[in-house]
């Protein structure tokens, strides 16, 4: 009598691995990764002492607190942000004129404070209009000293210009003063 063969009952897994490695290869491709973003801001080194104290004018300083509501107030004035840029300009390149901003742009000083409900992007919007007025201030300068604007200058040129308009910006510990 002839045999009957039996079919096999196991599942041929031999094509499982290929398959588990194309699928990762293929998750690995398309799936994006998040970068997260931030600010290029150089910290000083941490100290456990105390900063000395700074002998500077108060003419000198401009006064920048941001409440929990999103508002300016500049100089003991409301404005709006995008009257920032022109007010930081005037008050760093004052040069002594008016008796209310800068004697010299090597000696302002930026001073902002924000409250601690203030909005990301309240704050992100105030620091790019400062920036904005530096890199504006700085292009001016490049361009009546060498003819050519900042970021196409040597770095030699790019240290001149930084020490005619250095970048000070000081920036107090965020804290509830109401709205």
């Amino acid at each position: 009598m002839p045999r009957k063969t039996r079919e096999s009952t196991e599942i041929n897994a031999s094509s499982m691995a290929d398959i588990a490695f194309l699928l990762l290869i293929f998750f690995l491709v398309t799936t994006t990764m998040d970068i997260d973003k931030g600010l290029m801001v150089m910290l000083p080194p941490y100290s456990e002492e105390p900063p000395p104290e700074s002998d500077v004018n108060k003419r000198n300083v401009l006064n920048i607190l941001v409440n929990s509501s999103n508002q300016l107030l500049v100089k003991g004035e409301p404005i709006e942000i995008r009257e920032l840029l022109e007010l930081t300009k005037r008050h760093v390149n004052n040069n002594g004129a008016d008796p209310n901003f800068s004697d010299s742009p090597t000696k302002a000083v930026v001073s902002l404070k924000n409250d601690r409900g203030t909005s990301y992007e309240t704050y992100i919007a105030v620091q790019n209009e400062l920036r904005a007025a530096y890199n504006e201030m700085r292009d001016e300068s490049a361009n009546s000293k060498f003819g050519r604007d900042f970021e196409d200058l040597d770095n030699d040129q790019k240290k001149e210009v930084r020490a005619d308009y250095p970048l000070r910006i000081s920036e107090a510990e965020p804290e509830d003063f109401g709205k």
